[in-house]
């Protein structure tokens, strides 16, 4: 048995499996324990992953899912076969332990924002985990009269994660009052035949996507906009955005729109 083959067992860093979900042969998500020093944003990412051969870790950025008040914390990833990483990954148990860091980052925060009326959180594939944690942030809802998640995947299994938070939000202790007032999912498919089908920037660029939601398009003056997504989705939506006048925001400087740029293998 190689070491990378191994059972996992407790290492500096390693914080305990707590329970794993697989959603289809190609999504899991897991939570585990949270490392009692680890504070972070809603939205932010940080880098977890599992040692490697000679006792060097195998390490990737990941979206917190989890909301920044939970005591434990929730990952949603990708099953790749040939991954230096999730090849792994994807078959850890309870019990087991993962390297988690404690520096989160990113810019898929609320404080990159400038005030706005309504949120949108554009996401494609396991992009939607960053917003998995900002759906359940009560200070979401404090900002905005109106927050839409979008979700874009070729399955409909792989909406199978986001339709499941959406459906647990008016239970939620913290937010179920007031995301049953303003919250809204709008899911599609570009392969799998179903309700709802298309890119989503190509439902934007339409007008479907607004017509179907019953708003107005996109206005720099009220809409605030999150991007997660692959790199294809980013480039064509900063430029949907920046032709209707959307500047990208920073920590360090808000804008109407972020996204982020962290991928995992």
């Amino acid at each position: 048995m190689t070491q990378n083959d191994a059972p996992l067992q407790s290492f500096p860093d390693g914080q305990t499996v707590l329970s794993v979900r697989h959603w289809d042969d190609r999504l899991f998500s897991f939570r585990v324990t949270r490392p009692r020093s680890l504070r972070f944003r809603s939205g932010e990412f940080i880098m977890i992953g599992l040692p490697g051969n000679n006792g060097k870790p195998i390490l990737r950025a990941y979206s917190i899912a989890s909301p920044f008040w939970d005591e434990e914390l929730e990952f949603y990833s990708i099953k790749v076969r040939d991954g230096p990483l999730t090849s792994r990954l994807q078959r850890i148990m309870p019990g087991e332990s993962v390297i988690v860091k404690t520096k989160p980052t990113g810019t898929l925060v609320l404080d990159a924002l400038l005030p706005g009326r309504r949120l949108w959180m554009i996401s494609t594939g396991t992009g939607v985990a960053p917003f998995a944690s900002l759906m359940r942030e009560p200070e979401t809802y404090e900002k905005f009269d109106k927050v839409i998640l979008t979700q874009t995947c070729r399955q409909k299994s792989e909406l199978a994660y986001g339709e499941d938070l959406a459906d647990g939000l008016p239970d939620d202790p913290l937010v179920g009052e007031e995301a049953t007032r303003k919250f809204v999912r709008y899911a599609t498919t570009t392969r799998e035949q179903s309700e709802q089908m298309g890119r989503i920037t190509s439902l934007i660029e339409t007008g479907e996507l607004f017509d179907g939601l019953g708003v107005a398009g996109f206005d720099p003056a009220v809409d605030r906009v999150m991007i997660c997504g692959s790199m294809a989705l980013n480039l064509d939506m900063k430029k949907i955005l920046e032709d209707r006048g959307f500047s990208e925001g920073a920590n360090s400087k808000p804008g109407e729109y972020v996204v982020e740029r962290a991928f995992v293998d």
